[in-house]
């Protein structure tokens, strides 16, 4: 429960909802005109507000699982930005990008998260559709940007400028958010992003900070996620990604940068610089998400550092699976070992990364905590599991334990979407096989987007030699 300013360990609660928000929380005895037909027993069972995801690509997560775990080429230091994933990209189909979604928010329901900030190319009507009928929170954006990158000789990364800067596609993302204002009583909200910061034009980039001003959404822009692409900002502006947007005047408290893993400081770069102290003089906050990282072998250096620099610090997935639980528990992991020290990164860091931080940005204060005025958006965790049980601390508990199958309940907006693990309202059966139909298909389909014309098993080899 939330209580001066903070999140509060409340024993024996009582919690009441009337409509979509929470109404008064207290101890059990502290509301006694409650009639007991209106009272719902959670019994041994752990009461706490939904994630909030702040940064997910729900239309192609689900197709990274099984394709790019083990693989990556050095000349590109490992990442599948350069390669395996534009291939993928053309393969892709609006029908594929629907099944991704649907399992993606049964993924993100079923793990705990409420709220969840997309980033997607252009589906964003489908996404909104389906996150209505789920009942799921969302911050949807159709992203655009003045370049594509990609590899044409597998040795180096090229970017394709477009002559029209990409500003005919972020004026069609402006009129998205505009269309979504008010739709599902305020569940979906719309919001901008141009992207990576490496094929962003200067004026493109003003173009969305003026429209985020006038439609008053956030911004959510790739931030020093790639080695190449931190190369290639500095190489061509003669500064470090941030150091360029904020000599651009870009960088505001309306901004959740995604990454920011190679920043002035980092092993992997060798390069003095002030990017964290930028970072926390703009109010702009990091989107962390350690697994997408943590596969590929590099990690955040670190959380604690950034923290104690000021930046607002929030998780994201980005990738399968999508579970906020993953992220903190990668992302103290990853944290401890770089500042050898369990003290540093604690569990209650991480659990403000997942509700109270994303809510700020969001600019959302009845977001992310169990308050009087508050949303009720709930999930309701089991505490005699295998996982859970036994349980002293909540917080520590979510954060180094619980699993998924620990979530019994869901509510959002003061209804229940999810109950006794089952996700009300999206047809479980039928979500899984469309995405599996999916995505075999576009596994199939890969080559065309690819230098060499290289399929899905050259790119990404079995694990296994097929038995004969």
């Amino acid at each position: 429960a939330f209580q001066h300013g903070e999140h509060r360990h409340l024993r024996d609660g009582l919690v009441v909802v009337e409509g979509a928000r929470i109404t008064h929380v207290g101890p059990r005895e502290s509301l006694p005109g409650v009639a007991p037909g209106e009272i719902v027993e959670l019994g041994d069972a752990l009461l706490a507000p939904g994630f909030i995801d702040a940064h997910a690509h729900l239309t192609s997560a689900p197709l990274d699982r099984t394709v790019v775990e083990d693989v990556g080429e050095p000349q590109f230091q490992f990442t599948a930005l350069a390669e395996i994933l534009p291939a993928m990209a053309l393969a892709m189909d609006r029908e594929a990008e629907r099944a991704m979604a649907a399992l993606s928010i049964l993924d993100l329901l079923r793990s705990g998260t409420t709220t969840v900030m997309e980033i997607g190319w252009g589906a964003g009507a489908e996404v909104a559709d389906l996150a209505e009928q789920a009942g799921i929170r969302a911050w949807i954006a159709n992203g655009y940007g003045s370049a594509k990158w990609g590899s044409k000789d597998g040795k180096r990364v090229s970017i394709d400028w477009r002559e029209d800067e990409g500003l005919p596609v972020f004026e069609a993302a402006c009129r998205f958010v505009e269309d979504l204002k008010g739709r599902a009583e305020g569940r979906l909200n719309g919001y901008l992003s141009p992207m990576q910061v490496a094929m962003a034009t200067p004026r493109l980039l003003a173009e969305t900070r003026e429209a985020a001003e006038r439609l008053d959404c956030p911004v959510a822009l790739h931030v020093s996620e790639a080695i190449f692409e931190w190369r290639e900002m500095v190489a061509r502006e003669g500064m470090t990604p941030l150091e360029w947007l904020h000599s651009l005047g870009f960088l505001s408290e309306r901004c959740m940068l995604g990454h920011v893993i190679f920043t002035a400081g980092h092993s992997a770069l060798l390069h003095p610089g002030r990017d964290l102290e930028i970072l926390a003089a703009s109010g702009a906050s990091v989107a962390h998400c350690p697994w997408v990282f943590g596969r590929r072998g590099y990690a955040m250096e670190s959380f604690a550092r950034y923290r104690d620099a000021g930046v607002a610090m929030c998780l994201g997935s980005d990738t399968a699976p999508q579970s906020i639980l993953t992220q903190m528990r990668l992302a103290a992991a990853f944290a401890r070992l770089h500042e050898r020290s369990p003290r540093r990164v604690t569990s209650r860091e991480m659990f403000e990364a997942a509700t109270l931080a994303p809510a700020r940005v969001l600019g959302r204060e009845d977001l992310g905590r169990i308050a009087p005025g508050a949303k009720a958006d709930l999930c309701v965790w089991r505490l005699d599991g295998l996982s859970t049980a036994p349980c002293r601390d909540p917080v520590r508990m979510l954060v180094w334990s619980a699993e998924p199958e620990d979530l019994s309940h869901v509510m959002i907006d003061g209804r229940w979407v999810v109950r006794d693990g089952a996700v009300l309202g999206l047809d479980r059966a039928r979500i899984v096989a469309e995405a599996r139909e999916a995505a075999a298909r576009v596994w199939d389909r890969v080559g065309p987007g690819d230098w060499a014309g290289r399929r899905l098993d050259a790119l990404a080899p079995p694990s296994l030699e097929a038995w004969r």
